[in-house]
Formats: structure tokens, C-alpha cells, sequence
């Protein structure tokens, strides 16, 4: 499999319909998360990222939250954006996709004028996030039946 991939912004219905196939593998079919959780209203107005192989099959994707739809995820603070649905297709596992995808959801909050970025992780993802820059607070919860933990990085 080559491995040569880009990380970039998700535009317009083909893109979006990457993500969610991505998404639909990783969460759906892989974790048994309800297809009725895993999509939500957010979906419309968050900004998508997508990891695209070189022949244009899509290895990964996440989403950002900013303004008013992540105040609930991030305790009320405007200036924080929220990174969610960070997944990664079985065959591109461990060839760096989930961290690129996280610089470049870090990268679109920034863009955006956010001062840090919060996730809520399934707690075998900590030492991922915690290798990337992010902190854990709070205690775990369950999400869609998985536990879960809040983090936190400053940019």
C-alpha cells in the first residue's frame, strides 16, 4: 500500500461523504456505535478534515467544533474549539494519519482564532493524545457506551 497521504480541510458533498465512510467504518461497523449517534446536527456546520491517499481514497478524518456549537463540550469558554470524531481507517492505522489530522484540526482553530483545543477520548487514546500535546482533566465518563476522558491543549 503506498503510504504518501495529505491532510486538508474537507470541501464541498464529496469530500463530507469521505469523512462519513471513514467515520461509518471506524465508529458504525468497528465500534457498534448506533449510526444515529454517530451523526448529529453538528455535522452541518462543523469544519471537517480529511486524510486523502495519493489515489484519492480517503485514510482518515476529525471535525472541529468553534463558536457556539462547542461551548457545551468545552465548559462555556468561546475561545476553546473542540475536536471530535477523530477516526482512522483499519488499513491506514500507524502510519501517522491520526496525529496529522489532529495538526490540521489544530491548524483550522487556529485559523479561526482559537486559543486551545478540547477532546473527549476513549481512554485506550489517552498516551495518543497525551504524546501529542494534550492533557486529561476531570473524571471518566461513558460516551455511546465507551469511557471516555475530557483533554485539553493550548495552541
Amino acid at each position: 500500500m503506498t503510504t504518501a497521504y495529505t491532510v486538508r480541510e474537507a470541501a464541498g458533498p464529496e469530500d463530507r461523504e469521505a469523512c462519513f465512510a471513514v467515520r461509518r467504518e471506524v465508529f458504525v461497523e468497528e465500534q457498534g456505535v448506533p449510526q444515529e449517534l454517530e451523526y448529529d446536527t453538528y455535522d452541518t456546520t462543523a469544519v471537517h478534515v480529511l486524510a486523502v491517499r495519493e489515489d484519492g481514497l480517503p485514510l482518515g478524518t476529525g471535525r472541529l467544533l468553534y463558536g457556539a456549537d462547542a461551548l457545551g463540550k468545552t465548559g462555556g469558554d468561546a475561545s476553546v474549539g473542540s475536536l471530535g470524531r477523530l477516526a482512522v481507517a483499519k488499513a491506514a492505522r500507524g502510519l501517522g494519519v491520526g496525529a496529522a489530522l489532529v495538526r490540521g484540526i489544530e491548524d483550522a482553530a487556529r485559523e479561526r482564532g482559537l486559543a486551545a483545543v478540547d477532546l473527549h477520548a476513549q481512554t485506550h487514546a489517552l498516551g495518543f493524545y497525551e504524546q501529542l500535546g494534550y492533557e486529561a482533566y476531570g473524571p471518566e465518563f461513558p460516551d455511546a457506551g465507551i469511557p471516555h476522558r475530557s483533554m485539553r491543549r493550548a495552541l
